[in-house]
């Protein structure tokens, strides 16, 4: 490895670490109200619900390989694709601000419309990420990669411990992984955004909250993707000895 990608791994190293450490006793308490509150909600409405979001993400999946260019005008370093990664996700917060400020002034008819607009603005980053560390997203396993980087992002701690294992050991993995769990998926999005997109609706308080939470969230998910292709790449360097 040269300097850049020992600098790389190191980062990568302390994000693992932030994953599996022990959550604290409010994350525990916040959990908890949310599988509490989601008991209450009829099977029928959770059924709704996952069709619902699975049928959003599988048409944003199939939207963003369409329009994703395949061959990024990137070097072959790590530093220089992770230099474009950059721009790149400069250029999505903006986008997501703006959406969410927009939005959010327009109260809750508006609100409820951030929703799979967000939704598409960061699958269709995530799907560039992909581009940019040379993964064929046109590829069913790739796609499926990143529906858990995703779901790595935005999941409660548990769930988070589980999902990074899988893309941590992602070829041995995803031979046996034949779908998403799209109930778990809808659930474990909704329970993370639910209270910020609750507070988006308020009028007058809506467009700043929706600017700042949007841009959050899509720095969050950089972050993630980022450590997510770093482990398939630079784990296969730490495996092959370079």
């Amino acid at each position: 490895m040269n300097q850049y990608e020992q600098q790389a791994y190191q980062e990568m190293l302390d994000w693992e670490f932030n994953i599996l450490k022990k959550k604290n006793t409010f994350q525990q308490f916040s959990k908890k109200a949310q599988n509490k509150i989601n008991s209450y909600i009829p099977e029928k409405a959770h059924q709704i619900m996952t069709e619902a979001i699975k049928h959003m993400v599988q048409t944003t999946l199939v939207g963003s390989d369409f329009t994703t260019r395949k061959n990024q005008d990137v070097g072959e370093l790590l530093e220089d694709k992770e230099a474009l990664l950059q721009q790149k996700l400069e250029n999505y917060r903006k986008t997501a601000m703006v959406e969410g400020a927009g939005t959010g002034a327009g109260g809750i008819f508006l609100g409820l419309a951030d929703f799979p607009l967000l939704l598409s603005i960061k699958m269709k980053f995530l799907f560039e990420v992909a581009a940019i560390y040379g993964f064929d997203t046109s590829r069913y396993e790739e796609r499926l990669f990143i529906l858990h980087v995703f779901q790595l992002a935005f999941s409660n701690d548990n769930k988070r411990r589980e999902v990074y294992h899988l893309i941590k050991h992602w070829e041995e993995e995803k031979n046996r992984l034949a779908d998403m769990d799209w109930r778990d998926f809808q659930q474990e999005y909704r329970d993370y955004i639910d209270l910020v997109k609750m507070l988006q609706m308020i009028p007058g308080l809506g467009a700043i909250v929706g600017a700042y939470a949007n841009y959050n969230l899509l720095d969050q998910l950089g972050q993630t993707a980022k450590n997510s292709y770093r482990l398939r790449v630079l784990g296969r360097k730490e495996v092959q000895g370079e």
